[in-house]
């Protein structure tokens, strides 16, 4: 039986208090009063991350505010300035450069992938990865930085650990919340909980949170999940672009594009099912341009990714209860970037209808799918209780 509730309320919680010193002469009262007076003001800020494998998202809100503080978007890349580059190559001689700014410039950096699978690969590049977020967040006004993290559905405790390890003195306390059950708080529309034809995505429904390096399918059913209602599957965006790259290779050997531009075709072109159209896309190839016919590759690399993902919904499916199952199926719910494959939903209700599901309907949680964990898990900061804090110590 699940004992871990959802998060409801919001603890009240005082500012850290600031640390006085005593002179040899006397007492440092008035000091000391005034520093406690400037910890009054100042205010607990609280944040919900998303650090993903291809992109993060971080949102945080002072304590007891509705409205946002700070709202980042960012590629999950640390660019390394190359040993003995010119002056003037980088904006500042950067030693370092981070997400967009990284890719533009990577022709003279060592670009390193903070996380792989959706765990942390690079202790160190995920560090300054995070000090960078930490730097787009900040303020003055802030007297302690409280995150609530995602972590993948199954993530292992070395996972959790190495996250810890790597948050640990840039933040001040931590949560850990699987990432599925997050984006289903992130995506509920708390405004409409009253309408009767609303149905919320806390209660019952069955998540599949598409990222680029694992894609976690969740039972969520008003309690934060356990190890039996989670399936993660390494069967991800990142692996769709290797499926694609190796099938281009194979009908193009020459062609030789960089993962970037195999990430970018994807973007553009994914889908299941029936193609809309050709897909024709120019590169260069040995500095000549030339165009490539891609629909069949394209097709072929997406039609595995949702294939996989329709064995570990079957399988979570299986695991839930009689009179759970027929209001799951009615909220299956798809996020994260790999929802973007155009007719996904329609593709993979069509799939569990001729497998005899009744009635199953298969939604995409929205245009703003890539915020809705970091949002889900800034709600669960605000409403988590004292006691429920981890403690971050250098």
């Amino acid at each position: 039986m699940r004992n871990t509730p959802i998060i409801t309320s919001v603890p009240k919680v005082k500012g850290r208090k600031t640390s006085r010193r005593l002179s040899g002469n006397g007492s440092s009262a008035p000091a000391a009063s005034r520093m406690q007076e400037e910890s009054k003001e100042k205010g607990m800020l609280l944040i919900g991350l998303d650090l993903g494998t291809n992109k993060s998202c971080i949102q945080s809100s002072f304590e007891g505010k509705k409205g946002l503080h700070r709202n980042e978007l960012i590629p999950s890349i640390v660019g390394y300035a190359s040993e003995g580059i010119v002056d003037g190559i980088l904006p500042g001689n950067a030693t370092m450069l981070f997400g967009e700014d990284a890719m533009k410039k990577r022709l003279h950096l060592k670009l390193v992938a903070p996380l792989v699978d959706g765990v942390v690969k690079d202790v160190k590049a995920t560090r300054d990865f995070l000090l960078h977020l930490r730097s787009r967040i900040e303020d003055e006004g802030a007297a302690e930085y409280r995150v609530v993290a995602g972590l993948p559905a199954n993530a292992d405790e070395e996972a959790r650990e190495d996250l810890r390890q790597a948050i640990q003195g840039i933040f001040d306390r931590v949560i850990f919340i699987p990432e599925p059950f997050l984006a289903a708080l992130g995506c509920r529309d708390e405004a409409r909980l009253g309408d009767s034809d609303y149905i919320d995505p806390v209660s019952n429904s069955l998540f599949v949170d598409i990222g680029a390096g694992t894609t976690d399918i969740c039972m969520v059913q008003g309690y934060y999940p356990t190890a039996q209602d989670q399936v993660s599957i390494k069967t991800a965006g990142d692996r769709v672009d290797q499926l694609l790259a190796d099938a281009i290779k194979r009908t193009y050997p020459d062609s030789d594009l960089s993962m970037i531009k195999i990430r970018e075709i994807k973007e553009q072109f994914s889908y299941v099912g029936k193609p809309e159209g050709e897909i024709k896309t120019k590169v260069m190839v040995g500095g000549k341009p030339r165009t490539l016919e891609l629909e069949d590759q394209v097709g072929e690399a997406c039609e595995t990714l949702m294939n996989e993902i329709l064995d570990a919904v079957r399988e979570v499916i299986a695991r839930a209860s009689s009179d759970s199952v027929m209001e799951l199926l009615q909220n299956i719910i798809l996020t994260g970037g790999g929802s973007r494959v155009r007719n996904l939903a329609s593709e993979m209700q069509r799939s569990l209808e001729e497998d005899g599901f009744e009635s199953p309907r298969v939604l995409v949680a929205g245009e703003h799918d890539l915020e809705f964990v970091a949002r889900g898990a800034l709600k669960a900061a605000r409403g988590a209780r004292e006691n429920q804090w981890q403690r971050l110590i250098n």
